[in-house]
């Protein structure tokens, strides 16, 4: 009797909340509560045999991420546009709080523990950049190099204190963060790829110095095209990457045996199956093993025999492959295509640069994240502890991705109303 009363009451104030919330996009926002229901069934499903909760824990931390997203689009995201150096300030405290007091665990000092919680503040501080970088260049545009300089400099506190835990994955989204938001800022994309061509020199010039040479040409080419006082800037670019390269080979020697294989084995991770490359053979097994329509839920043999280990976390998606196969694995691609799809709507409806640029920078993190998780699980990326959005469980990195869905969603719900006539 009791649900005889309770669903007619919810159906009457979810009618009101959605009046209360005339414009914002309903298609994203089932999108990703449909993905995170989705994500505690296969977190459930990966750890049956061990009777963890993660999986309860996993709907229960997207159900307050609900609450959280509806509360913050209720809300005018532009007051955030006087706080975004309070914003900035307390979210590289709180990083500088982990180096100094945080909890290690799977070799990096990420977490805080708070009462019965670990909380993981780099997860918070994609959000935390993403608000400040969407209030420098909303002020500033990316078309000069001044205005790129100073969204990099600010970008390098947090990054530096990130890769100080260490964590390479956090750091590398917030790279797509910065890249993606100077691009739509009107940064010069060859400006970008200069940005980015330290790093390919360094994998270049130590494993194919032909190719390396080649790229030297390129980017030289790039930076007399792109940037002002021609000679001098191609010159320092060139010997920039020079050096980079170099280096590359001297901190590769400083890397830990165990480093050096997270980041080189998924190329043939049969040379260590036992060891490094076990995680990643097995995710492939799985994945291979759902063929086209999937084992069924609960009948993965890997999934089930707990054959990958954390398979909960960053690869779900080799759970979600066994299970449901490759139609299965098609239909989440597909979800995440149309919640990209959604934030560039938004993006390009919102009201001024700063609604837009907060929708490219959750567009830059999600996307990134997505593409790179699920590379990793196949054999196409080094496996760097990325987790995948709202399958993955992990609860700061869900808050995290639902606080960042509320702000996309003011963004949509305050852009201009359309005239009726």
């Amino acid at each position: 009797m009791l649900h005889r009363t309770l669903i007619p009451q919810f159906k009457v104030y979810w009618k009101l909340l959605q009046a209360d919330l005339p414009q914002v996009d309903w298609v994203l926002f089932y999108a990703v509560v449909g993905l995170t229901a989705y994500g505690g069934l296969m977190i459930r499903s990966s750890e049956l045999t061990e009777k963890a909760g993660d999986g309860w824990q996993h709907w229960l931390f997207g159900l307050i991420g609900t609450v959280i997203a509806l509360m913050i689009a209720r809300s005018r995201y532009e007051g955030l546009l006087r706080w975004h150096w309070l914003t900035y300030i307390l979210t590289n405290l709180s990083l500088i709080a982990v180096i100094l007091m945080g909890v290690t665990a799977n070799g990096a000092q990420s977490w805080l523990n708070i009462g019965s919680f670990n909380i993981q503040p780099s997860e918070f501080a994609k959000v935390g950049l993403i608000i400040t970088l969407a209030a420098l260049l909303h002020r500033n545009p990316a078309s000069n190099l001044l205005s790129v300089f100073r969204v990099l400099l600010v970008t390098a506190v947090p990054w530096v204190l990130i890769l100080l835990q260490p964590d390479l994955g956090t750091s590398l989204v917030f790279g797509a963060i910065t890249l993606g938001m100077l691009y739509w800022a009107d940064a010069n994309p060859g400006w970008l790829i200069i940005m980015l061509s330290p790093l390919i020199s360094a994998i270049l010039y130590n494993l194919l110095f032909p190719a390396w040479i080649v790229w030297a040409v390129i980017i030289g080419l790039i930076a007399w095209i792109s940037l002002p006082l021609r000679i001098l800037s191609t010159i320092l670019v060139v010997a920039v990457n020079t050096m980079v390269g170099q280096l590359g080979g001297v901190l590769w020697g400083l890397l830990k045996e165990y480093q050096k294989d997270r980041l080189t084995l998924f190329l043939h991770p049969e040379k260590n199956p036992l060891g490094g490359g076990y995680q990643l053979i097995q995710s492939r097994i799985a994945i291979g093993s759902g063929e086209l329509w999937g084992r069924g839920l609960h009948h993965g043999t890997q999934t089930q025999l707990n054959f990958i280990p954390e398979q909960h976390t960053d690869f779900i998606f080799s759970a979600v492959g066994e299970e449901f196969g490759f139609i299965g694995g098609i239909a989440v691609l597909i979800i995440f295509w149309l919640i990209c799809l959604r934030l560039i709507i938004i993006a390009n409806r919102a009201k001024e640069n700063f609604g837009s640029l907060l929708a490219v920078g959750v567009l830059s993190m999600i996307a990134f994240q997505t593409i790179i998780n699920i590379s990793m699980t196949v054999g196409l990326a080094p496996i760097t502890g990325i987790p995948l959005p709202f399958l993955s469980y992990g609860r700061s990195a869900l808050l995290t991705n639902f606080i960042a869905l509320g702000l996309v969603e003011s963004v949509s719900n305050f852009r201009p109303r359309k005239r009726l006539y």
